[in-house]
């Protein structure tokens, strides 16, 4: 394949899974065995998860997805929905020889969750293959670009691409935090916005509080805009265009008559919503309200993919504000 003519508003790199979802009343506990009350088999996989999120509200061909999928049967059909979403897949990496990757995720009675996840063909999209022509053409159009979960090499030479050609870097660096600022250095310079929650921001920095954790970073020469996650009570924001600490709180599901279902996906959910209002042109506080809203919304729901459709989240933020 060469070049490439889409016109991707957003590429998201991270992992495509198929996620094995147990739901158990609640979780065993070091050599207990419980009975699983269901078991679902969807796709998942924070890239591929954040990708959808965003092409649910931006539209078909407007998000692409770099990464790696083996060259099997379980490969054949992420490619197949994501496609069916809107999503671009001519960045997909396919990998003979190696299994696509997979999470084995359980669920317990309350919706909250534990991982297992075997990265497979993941971890096989090289800095190289950032390089190919189609990929490099896709990072190039694009007006933002979302780093999630590669493999390091190509985590720190997509941050370095996407700032040297000027576009709007996001990274949520989950279980990477635990490396510092002096681990991630050389992707934090090149990063925008750094998205944590409550766990990997005083990983990351060494503090527990977003604003302190905001001047950690500049005082190391890291100035980008942090986004805390927060799960029920909500998300902040340190460093916005305004310089101004944006504190959203949580959305109350009791209320609205609803209940959390899967907690499952909705980070991805959050992230993904966020990207796309700003590659619409959104203010940095309006961005985060929707992205708010996308992940209270999408605890509601019981599928890894749960984030709602421009439409749903209009509805959803209607019922808030009433």
């Amino acid at each position: 394949v060469r070049g490439c003519d889409c016109l991707s508003e957003i590429v998201v790199c991270g992992a495509i899974n198929l996620d094995i979802n147990l739901f158990v009343r609640q979780f065993p506990k070091i050599g207990e065995e419980v009975s699983v009350d269901r078991l679902t088999r969807i796709p998942g996989g924070k890239g591929a998860n954040v990708s959808v999120a965003s092409s649910r509200i931006l539209g078909k061909g407007k998000v692409a997805i770099l990464g790696g999928l083996g060259d099997d049967a379980i490969g054949r059909e992420q490619v197949e929905i994501l496609a069916g979403e809107g999503v671009e897949t001519a960045g997909i990496k396919i990998v003979e020889g190696f299994e696509s990757g997979q999470a084995y995720i359980t669920i317990d009675g309350e919706g909250q969750n534990t991982i297992c996840t075997v990265f497979g063909a993941n971890l096989e999209l090289g800095p190289s293959d950032l390089k190919e022509e189609v990929r490099y053409s896709m990072i190039e159009k694009s007006k933002i670009i979302v780093v999630i979960d590669p493999r390091p090499d190509s985590l720190l030479a997509l941050a370095r691409l996407g700032g040297s050609l000027g576009k709007t870097v996001i990274l949520p660096p989950g279980v990477r935090s635990g490396r510092g600022i002096s681990g991630l250095r050389d992707v934090l310079e090149n990063v925008d916005y750094v998205v944590l929650n409550s766990v990997e921001i005083e990983n990351l920095t060494g503090r527990s509080e977003p604003a302190d954790a905001f001047e950690e970073l500049a005082r190391k020469g890291v100035p980008c805009r942090l986004i805390v996650t927060r799960g029920a009570d909500g998300c902040v924001m340190v460093g916005s265009e305004r310089g101004e600490i944006l504190s959203l709180p949580g959305i109350s599901l009791e209320r609205m008559g609803l209940r959390v279902v899967n907690t499952v996906g909705a980070g991805d959910a959050f992230l993904g919503v966020f990207a796309a209002f700003k590659s619409l042109g959104f203010s940095d506080h309006d961005s985060l309200a929707r992205a708010n809203a996308a992940g209270a919304f999408k605890v509601t729901q019981p599928i890894t993919r749960g984030s709602p459709t421009r439409e749903e989240l209009e509805a959803f933020m209607s019922r808030i504000r009433v």
